[in-house]
């Protein structure tokens, strides 16, 4: 059976024998992982979902998880850069070191919007690479699920049929959801008014669903908001209409403000799944997102 497990179960329970052991950096990572690998992997994850994953501190069940794995599933993109390199030096399991058959970036598989190639400092933390939030966007996950079902079927070509399969399958779904999605959002409105973000996690969701982004709460990306730059979204955006969305982790003083200075509606939703969701909970979450942009 699979087990998808928080790093506080880990110690105390055995892995599968047969099972590939697979450590997902995120929630969603695992819950892709899963849908990948069916009962030929066991799935560990790093990162709970209520945090933000640029910032994580390492703690000595995490090396362990690490040390144990055949498979890394990242992200990528640097999202986790401030964290993961040196967690994978410190296991010295070369399997997970980037290059090798154990490391695998979710962000490598597909083409990034807002690449930043010459990014430096000043402009907050930018990704050079592009933006990472790719899990938002349901239809490059779909790509991600046929990389990843590729590199499990090297890691293990036993299986590599099966997982081929589920990954055809989370594609196929996919596929379903975004029409879902589509069909919901254009039910509740011609034109969608258009979303404020706090950070721009969301962007890929967005542009797939054709929904404006007008602005975001941080001056720069990783910096958080500013009194100066709040007023002067407030007065960009007096006497339009739109929604705010922010993330649990993250301040509501902000979204609070711009919900009474220019009555935005104001949500606060996931980026990730909860630990041990499933395909069918990813698709909750982004149905979430769908019907706050559209009030």
């Amino acid at each position: 059976m699979l087990r998808t497990l928080t790093l506080l179960t880990l110690l105390a329970l055995s892995p599968l024998a047969s099972a590939l052991n697979v450590v997902a950096t995120t929630t969603n990572m695992a819950m892709l992982s899963a849908a990948v690998g069916g009962d030929d992997v066991s799935v560990t994850v790093l990162a709970p979902p209520d945090r933000d994953t640029h910032y994580l501190e390492l703690r000595p069940n995490m090396m362990v998880s690490l040390r144990r794995a055949d498979l890394l599933v990242s992200v990528g993109a640097e999202l986790e850069v401030g964290w993961l390199p040196p967690a994978i030096q410190g296991t010295g399991n070369r399997r997970l070191n980037p290059g090798q058959r154990g490391y695998f970036e979710a962000a490598a598989q597909v083409e990034l919007i807002d690449q930043v190639p010459d990014a430096d400092r000043s402009m907050g933390d930018v990704h050079p690479m592009g933006n990472p939030h790719v899990y938002m966007d349901p239809l490059r996950m779909a790509q991600v699920g046929h990389a990843l079902a590729a590199r499990m079927g090297q890691i293990a070509p036993e299986h590599a049929d099966r997982f081929s399969a589920n990954a055809q399958a989370f594609a196929e779904r996919m596929d379903r959801l975004v029409a879902r999605m589509t069909e919901q959002l254009r039910a509740s409105t011609d034109a969608p008014p258009g979303v404020l973000l706090y950070h721009k996690d969301a962007d890929y969701l967005m542009r797939l669903l054709e929904v404006p982004v007008l602005g975001y709460l941080e001056p720069v990306p990783g910096v958080p908001p500013t009194g100066r730059h709040l007023n002067a979204l407030v007065s960009e955006l007096k006497g339009r209409e739109g929604v705010m969305i922010a993330n649990p982790w993250q301040s509501r003083r902000g979204p609070d403000f711009i919900g009474r200075e220019l009555g935005f509606p104001v949500h606060v939703l996931p980026t990730n799944v909860p630990v041990d969701g499933d395909v069918a909970d990813y698709e909750a979450l982004l149905m979430q997102w769908v019907k706050a942009a559209a009030p």
